[in-house]
């Protein structure tokens, strides 16, 4: 499979320079980057700048030496240097047009592979899924995406909350109030609520839950039964909501999962004296982190009853993925709330030596949902919004913006309005989120996100559709006669060098955890497109150019289509 331009471009370049000042020569990182001016080229090289100092030679001669090194004649033309010391590349009209015609623009596949195992979504069970469940699953879906694309193994794990106190007071409360009844979700919530007040109020009813906790947690089969029914219960839900996402491949792996390795882990970390007592409880410190006196913050590993917190359980998941596993990247697509707790986890396995060198674990942390008022988004009552609801509420108004676009053009609604409404409605709350950056919170709003001007998903699914469209037209007239590209018209160049740069954007998607990286090139792919279509006639242009247009048509739809797909957001041939 091809390189990544910008790969391909560092690659070429850093042997021209190691071969032309000394192969111990020191090279910045990226090597070549796009110019911000296109009047200066395509993509340009700052080298001579840095390497000046170390050479002792004026940047402009280490950039006309550099340039006469390139060795970049098949892909650009001739090298240009402009002071202070760039080299400034243009790319070749014919490297592009095969290009183009080559296909495969989207993802360019990795040649080391690795394990990988992206941890998101991770609701709670015994509750239903809300609007703060909704960046973690479109987040962690499309990095889970990207890794896939480039041809590494992924585990997408759905790292469930299904153990702990809160099954005691579950259990004692079904057991008590509607025992053999068949509960629905809201009826679940309820019971949670209502748990949680006795248990908060009733001494009795906590030293009831208390016993089942440890009946559960020591495997009574009338505990485990009634335990494993609420957890179906949910998952069953929670199914509905991911179905309506469109996320699938979730190996749900929840808490419980890691409850036989915890003995083995808290022996593990005393035995490399990582884990001390403190006030009964065994801790473990990690430099760095105080509390807001000054003092020591402990990570508690188990509190002084001897029962387990989630922190033993997230250092048994992450050693289980590293070391069992093999996993050579863990990403925790994680509210940036958590970001002290994972930092002290990651630390503490790190020096247990359960990440090897040459493992990369990481946090991707993303902000909150806000509602117009620039508050987080709750219902009115101030309860969390039902993430079903949300999607629903989605797929309703998708559906009136078609049959109002409809009846704007005196037409009448699609055959498939449900599937279409579906489509746009999901994509749109997708790619809202998506589009933005991860790390700062966004306000939600259905009319921004619906809307066909700008950076949203029905801008791109329409754009996409219309190519589908000419595409289909093409179809009915003279078959093509040459599938070559050529690209005589400037608007035809410009297409062009969009189009291969979209794997590069999957990369930068790949390197900074940022899907909004791949949601401003497809806008950017669209607009160059539209632009494109203005200026160079498809239909009526005369052959081969007619075919050589519609070659750029089918490669730009291929490039929406698959481009989208890794954002978890589906297309339509037809609006």
């Amino acid at each position: 499979m091809p390189q990544t331009l910008l790969a391909l471009l560092d690659e070429r370049l850093r042997s021209a320079t190691q071969l032309a000042f000394g192969a111990d020569v020191e090279l910045p990182a990226p090597l070549v980057l796009p110019t911000r001016d296109p009047k200066h080229g395509d993509y340009s090289c700052a080298a001579a700048l840095s390497l000046a100092k170390a050479l002792k030679q004026p940047p402009m001669a280490i950039a006309e030496r550099l340039a006469a090194m390139a060795g970049l004649e098949d892909l650009c033309e001739p090298p240009v240097v402009t002071p202070p010391g760039f080299v400034n590349f243009r790319l070749r009209r014919e490297w592009l047009a095969v290009r183009v015609a080559e296909g495969d623009l989207v993802a360019a596949p990795t040649p080391t592979p690795e394990i990988a195992v992206v941890d998101y979504s991770s609701p709670n069970l015994a509750k239903e899924m809300h609007v703060g469940h909704l960046r973690s699953t479109i987040i962690g879906d499309s990095l889970a995406n990207v890794l896939a694309a480039l041809g590494h193994q992924v585990h997408r794990v759905n790292h469930v909350g299904d153990w702990g106190a809160q099954f005691g007071m579950l259990l004692a409360h079904l057991e008590e109030i509607r025992s053999g009844e068949n509960l629905g979700i809201r009826d679940v919530e309820a019971f949670y609520r209502e748990a949680n007040e006795r248990d908060k109020s009733d001494e009795a009813f906590h030293e009831l839950a208390r016993r089942r906790v440890v009946e559960l947690q020591a495997g009574d089969v009338a505990a485990r039964a009634a335990w494993a029914e609420l957890v179906d219960l949910t998952k069953r839900s929670n199914q509905v909501v991911y179905d309506a996402l469109g996320v699938g491949g979730l190996e749900d792996v929840g808490e419980s999962f890691y409850q036989p390795m915890l003995d083995e882990v808290v022996a593990d970390l005393e035995h490399q004296g990582l884990c001390v007592e403190d006030q009964g409880a065994k801790v473990a410190f990690v430099d760095g982190f105080t509390n807001r006196d000054g003092d020591p913050l402990p990570l508690i590993i188990q509190n002084r009853h001897g029962g387990y917190g989630y922190a033993v359980t997230d250092l048994a998941a992450l050693r289980y993925r590293a070391v069992e596993l093999g996993a050579k990247q863990v990403l925790y697509v994680v509210d940036a709330g958590q970001s002290q707790h994972l930092q002290m986890v990651f630390s503490v396995a790190r020096k247990a030596g359960w990440i090897a060198p040459g493992v990369t674990v990481r946090h991707v942390a993303f902000g909150l949902v806000l509602g117009e008022d620039g508050k987080r988004l709750r219902t009115r009552s101030g309860d969390n919004v039902k993430l079903a609801e949300l999607l629903g509420e989605a797929v309703d108004r998708a559906r009136q913006f078609v049959v109002n676009r409809a009846e704007e053009r005196s037409e009448a609604p699609p055959d498939d309005l449900d599937e279409v409404a579906r489509v746009i409605g999901v994509g749109a709350v997708k790619y809202a989120d998506l589009s933005q950056n991860r790390q700062s919170n966004y306000v939600f709003s259905f009319d921004r996100m619906l809307s066909l001007k700008g950076n949203t998903a029905p801008y791109l699914q329409y754009a996409y559709a219309r190519i589908r469209s000419i595409l289909r037209e093409a179809a009915k007239g003279q078959p093509p006669v040459d599938l070559a590209v050529a690209l005589d018209d400037d608007a035809e160049l410009a297409l062009a060098k969009t189009l291969v740069a979209t794997a590069d954007a999957v990369a930068r998607v790949f390197d900074e955890d940022e899907p909004n990286h791949l949601c401003a090139h497809l806008y950017e792919v669209a607009q160059v497109f539209s632009r494109f279509y203005e200026a160079c006639p498809v239909l009526r242009s005369d052959e081969p150019t007619r075919s050589s247009r519609l070659a750029l048509c089918d490669a730009t739809a291929g490039v929406l289509r698959d481009g989208l797909a890794l954002l978890g957001i589906d297309v339509l041939e037809r609006l």
